[in-house]
């Protein structure tokens, strides 16, 4: 069997038009593990709302981060593709779960270079149903329809390995070498809380009480709230910081239902209203820099802060194509191309 890797990150419009911003908005926001609605609702509620309102916005705001040669998201993430790709001893190919750049067509990339083994990676070092399961669920609905020769393995949640924390760990040192600051945010992308109850195999154990996450259970491998604070405090250990000068919190929330907690905009705003005039702000469920964090946080953050007395705001970048991070996965490629095929 020849193998092959299949890296695939989230996704953006073809460009900052509203009508493919549309296009993107209605794939993603359709997908039934990111708004976990019934069908029904859920069409109501995106093609009848959000669709009417919501594209020219967004629009607007991929607008302020778009680069030159494109998404910044597509970019970093080919840039990275590409060092991998340079790295290993299989084919690399990338896709993006929404928009133009589909897993259908990674997969056929793959096949025709006689590919029937992959190594299916989703760029995102936590579990969630909204990225990491409907990337493997794709991906497999779509090789039982059309490789039916293929194999697939995937990359579990890399979010407590050595190397991922030893990486990310460096590229926050690296930035706040130097750097007066009084607290540090590890801010990550929101969920509703019922997302974490589906996802727990225990049906029991995720209560979201502030307990349930740091007492031990198997429903941990999927609880991307768990997940999440063990990232922090991973790395909060590698650089030995100190207790009460770090946190976490959640950014991103849309609707009325509960999200996970505390919201990263209403944090913002609580440290300089309180006083903190130097922070810094970090955003490890991405690796790759996005709108998420070059408008949403690296933007209308830092509005907020200084809205409130902050004065410096400092924005620490995601991994994106360093080297450390790209010599990573692919020794984890190398890893799993070694292993030898079942019988």
């Amino acid at each position: 069997m020849a193998k092959g890797v299949l890296m695939v990150n989230l996704g953006s419009p073809d460009s900052t038009d509203p009508k493919d911003v549309k296009k993107y908005l209605g794939e993603f926001l359709m997908d039934e593990r990111v708004i976990d609605l019934p069908l029904l609702a859920r069409t109501l509620l995106v093609k009848g709302i959000i669709l009417n309102t919501r594209p020219k916005k967004s629009a607007a705001a991929y607008q302020k981060i778009w680069w030159d040669e494109g998404s910044p998201l597509i970019v970093l993430s080919e840039q990275l593709k590409a060092k991998v790709d340079d790295m290993t001893t299989v084919p690399v190919a990338l896709a993006m779960r929404y928009g133009s750049m589909s897993i259908l067509k990674g997969m056929q990339e793959l096949h025709d270079q006689g590919v029937d083994d992959v190594f299916v990676i989703p760029l995102y070092p936590q579990f969630a149903m909204a990225t990491t399961e409907t990337i493997l669920v794709l991906a497999n609905e779509l090789q039982k329809e059309h490789f039916p020769n293929m194999e697939l393995t995937s990359l579990p949640a890399f979010y407590n390995h050595p190397d991922y924390v030893n990486v990310l760990s460096n590229s926050i040192a690296e930035k706040l070498e130097g750097l007066d600051y009084e607290h540090l945010l590890f801010s990550y992308h929101g969920v509703p809380e019922r997302h974490i109850r589906k996802s727990d195999v225990t049906k029991s154990h995720c209560k979201i009480d502030g307990s349930c996450c740091k007492t031990s259970s198997k429903a941990h491998q999927y609880c991307y709230r768990h997940q999440c604070y063990e990232t922090t405090r991973l790395v909060g250990e590698a650089l030995k910081l100190k207790e009460g000068t770090f946190s976490t919190s959640f950014q991103s929330r849309l609707g009325f239902d509960p999200w996970l907690q505390p919201y990263t905009d209403r944090t913002i705003e609580r440290f300089g209203k309180e006083g903190i005039k130097k922070m810094a702000i970090v955003t490890p469920a991405f690796v790759s820099d996005c709108l998420e964090t070059l408008e949403e946080i690296a933007m209308e953050g830092e509005e907020i802060f200084h809205e409130v007395g902050g004065k410096e705001f400092t924005t620490i970048p995601c991994l994106n194509v360093r080297d450390d991070w790209a010599k990573v996965l692919a020794r984890w490629v190398d890893e799993w191309a070694a292993q030898p095929l079942e019988a």
